[in-house]
């Protein structure tokens, strides 16, 4: 078993702490090189979010088609008194992955929580957006862990009177393989400890088209995020990706129950990334992200294999969205 990792912080003036796991980089190179060599060739979305990439997926959550990120936030506001109602007062919420922490700030306000953790890979963002929490909400303690949130890490001391909540939005769960989202529920399950709760956005079944059509936004904001990924290459592995010579293509793997992105290659070619050859032939594809859809019931097993038991289900008139509160049990040995 993983051991912690060991937690250095600093103090910060008011009611901020700043605590750095100093999270390892990932290799941009190792990564693509391995995931081009492999069949099928494959690159993790991680490496979508560059400057530009992150840019450009914060314009495909305003676009029409793409109705996760509306839904759940009109879902968050909707039933936030509900939701506090089920979480209870006094909480330490975190929330891994916190980014702009734009989500959480519907929450804060009505749960009052004794202390908010964010946990976020980024160093500078983290420092920058968890300032600008500790200044909004001076009242609220703060302890801002830079950390992989997928590995081992130590949370900061936290009051031990207030139950622990993680707080996990946006349907990131769906990115996940099946096994590996239990696997990384059960990080959380041992984070919050019995009886700590998890309140998670997970993005529904739904009709093939309208899934679709949220990854094939008619602006093209979703195909100039995909094809990014290989201006990235291009520009930091001395890569020679034609861009005119490829193109998006997501479509609904219903068999799988996910969405699929890949890069499709127009015709045979030869391209370079850091000097390696690398021979395409013709639609032959890099596959770039999976985002896994769940029905209500099929998530509830799914959490219950983590050592979670649901209690309360929130979804949006069309059931497109839905928001879902565990709490943490005991897991059987062996489980």
């Amino acid at each position: 078993m993983m051991h912690d990792a060991i937690l250095k912080h600093s103090v910060r003036p008011s009611r901020l702490r700043f605590y750095d796991c100093h999270p390892a980089a990932s290799d941009f190179y190792a990564e693509v090189i391995h995931g081009l060599s492999r069949r099928p060739r494959s690159i993790g979305p991680k490496f979508f979010y560059d400057e530009y990439g992150s840019r450009l997926f914060d314009a495909i959550t305003r676009t029409r088609e793409y109705y996760p990120t509306r839904t759940e936030l009109a879902l968050l506001e909707q039933y936030k008194d509900d939701i506090a109602r089920h979480i209870g007062s006094d909480c330490v919420l975190i929330e891994p992955g916190s980014g702009n922490s734009r989500k959480v700030r519907i929450l804060l306000d009505r749960l009052k929580p004794q202390a908010y953790i964010p946990i976020d890979i980024s160093k500078d963002y983290l420092r920058s957006t968890s300032q600008n929490i500790a200044t909004e909400y001076p009242w609220l303690e703060v302890r801002a862990v830079c950390a992989d949130y997928t590995a081992a890490f130590a949370l900061p001391d936290c009051p031990a009177d207030g139950a622990r909540v993680a707080f996990f939005p946006g349907s990131t769960i769906g990115n996940f393989e099946p096994q590996q989202a239990v696997a990384f529920l059960r990080t959380i399950a041992d984070k919050v400890q019995v009886h700590g709760g998890l309140l998670i956005g997970v993005d529904l079944k739904k009709h093939p088209q309208r899934l679709t059509a949220a990854y094939n936004d008619a602006q093209g904001i979703t195909a100039a995020f995909n094809l990014n990924l290989l201006t990235r290459i291009n520009r930091e592995l001395q890569g020679d990706f034609d861009l005119d010579k490829f193109h998006h293509h997501a479509f609904y793997n219903a068999n799988l129950g996910r969405i699929e992105m890949h890069i499709v290659n127009d015709e045979a070619q030869l391209v370079h990334v850091a000097g390696k050859p690398f021979w395409f032939e013709k639609s032959e594809t890099i596959h770039t992200e999976n985002s896994y859809k769940y029905s209500i019931d099929e998530f509830k097993m799914l959490a219950a294999q983590a050592g979670f038991r649901s209690e309360a289900v929130w979804t949006d008139a069309e059931e497109l969205f839905s928001i879902h509160y565990f709490c943490a049990e005991v897991m059987e040995p062996g489980k």
